[in-house]
């Protein structure tokens, strides 16, 4: 194999800030309602359960659009499912400025015209799985955690950024702040085309080269990690991997739960402490933005300590901060215990994707689709469940709601305590007795 058939594009690093870049822009449309629903609530007349479904719309595409397209890069790459989704993204938020350049649409009767471009809006959301494969065919094992955290927590900087300048965008008129949204999705659609790449496996393999030649040229290149099958061998084979569902329960808790906190908090510090727009706005962002860089720092633990006891700190503190919130009352205690929250959803953001090339090295696509997927659908589906816990219970149920997240925890650290550790502890026996009848075979041959 000639030196000129080694040559690719990209490195490591390049990879990772294309993608970073490109997650970047497209999750922010997690912010998309939360600064503004109060706004949307007066003017349409929504129930608080018509609210919560708002807020959540964008998850609800971002979480189911993951599986499908994360399972993807198993056979493509990254990049093309990658821009397919920001596109849509871009083409939803068009539909929005539609909406609110006429005053006369923004009624009652037109709500699920704006939970259509919010489902499309949502589409930027679901490029983290993409992404997150895209970053696992790039690093070695052994620098994923921080690789994957660095990715996921500067990525995941945007919700909280948008929901606290978004309001401010909204004072210069419904029209502009849509438009200026538009305007930063559609340059980050951009920036990842230029800069996004896929790992040199799948470069080879667009190059024209047969499976077996990518593969050892890859491995030349540095590359460990390759896909085996296509889509749906992807998500079968990951699926019947029982550490796989482990992981979704993980991440439903605390990256739904981060999707739902950030769509839902605006409100609940307008309804529960009667802050103004800007000062919601900053309080969520605060939440918001501490957690995903907390991401980043939980990075390096997670390869440091183990991903497996981050997970199982990170649950303790969910069930923590969930209880303070819900029965030590007060603006004070709230905060206090928000901040736990957050960095319990930031830690086991982080733990959770440095484990699944290790529980799941033969299908990671698939199971980053499964996770990334079904973890993130409790993005769209908590704020509609405590909406409708407000509608039914009336006020108090903005704190106490949280209890969903104390459920989660509890439920989570049973399953890591009593599941988790024993099939890791399985595979790695059954690994070290592959190793042993592989070195035990040319012993037997030389006695002979």
């Amino acid at each position: 194999m000639g030196t000129s058939d080694l040559k690719f594009s990209g490195s490591p690093v390049k990879g990772l800030i294309g993608a970073t870049v490109g997650f970047f822009f497209g999750s922010a449309a997690v912010s998309l309602f939360g600064p503004t629903a109060h706004h949307f609530k007066t003017v349409m007349d929504l129930s608080p359960t018509m609210v919560g479904l708002m807020v959540a719309i964008p998850s609800l595409s971002g979480s189911i659009l993951r599986i499908p397209f994360g399972a993807s890069v198993d056979t493509n790459g990254g990049k093309k499912p990658f821009l397919i989704l920001m596109v849509l993204s871009v083409l939803g938020l068009c539909g929005l400025i539609g909406l609110v350049s006429h005053p006369e649409m923004i009624t009652h009767s037109s709500y699920w015209l704006f939970i259509l471009c919010g489902l499309f809006a949502g589409c930027g959301i679901a490029t983290f799985s993409v992404g997150t494969s895209q970053i696992s065919y790039w690093y070695p094992q052994a620098r994923q955690g921080t690789a994957l955290a660095t990715y996921a927590g500067i990525g995941t900087l945007a919700p909280g950024i948008f929901a606290l300048i978004l309001p401010y965008l909204v004072k210069l008129g419904w029209v502009d702040a849509y438009v200026a949204w538009t305007i930063f999705l559609s340059v980050g659609t951009i920036l990842y085309w230029w800069l996004g790449k896929n790992a040199p496996y799948f470069q080879f393999l667009d190059r024209g080269m047969d499976d077996a030649r990518a593969k050892a040229a890859a491995l030349q290149s540095g590359e460990d990690l390759f896909p085996k099958g296509n889509i749906m061998e992807s998500l079968s084979t990951s699926a019947k991997v029982p550490a796989t569902w482990i992981l979704v329960s993980l991440y439903f808790a605390t990256f739904g739960g981060f999707l739902a906190l950030t769509s839902w908090y605006p409100t609940i510090w307008r309804a529960e402490y009667g802050f103004d727009v800007t000062k919601a706005g900053i309080f969520t962002a605060g939440f918001s933005i501490l957690s995903a860089a907390l991401r980043v720092v939980a990075g390096p633990w997670s390869d440091k300590i183990g991903g497996r006891r981050l997970c199982m700190i990170s649950m303790f503190m969910l069930a923590i901060g969930g209880l303070g919130v819900m029965f030590l009352h007060g603006l004070l205690w709230t905060v206090v215990f928000t901040v736990v929250i957050a960095a319990a959803m930031g830690f086991n953001n982080a733990a959770v994707f440095k484990l699944v090339p290790s529980y799941v090295p033969q299908a990671i696509g698939g199971a980053s689709g499964w996770v990334g997927g079904i973890g993130a659908f409790s993005g769209f589906l908590l704020p509609t469940l405590m909406g409708w816990f407000v509608s039914v219970g009336g006020q108090s149920w903005y704190l106490l709601g949280f209890i969903v997240f104390v459920v989660m925890a509890v439920i989570n650290i049973l399953l890591i305590y009593f599941f988790l550790d024993h099939g890791k502890m399985r595979r790695e026996a059954d690994m070290v007795a592959a190793r042993k009848s592989q070195t035990a075979r040319p012993t037997e041959t030389v006695s002979k």
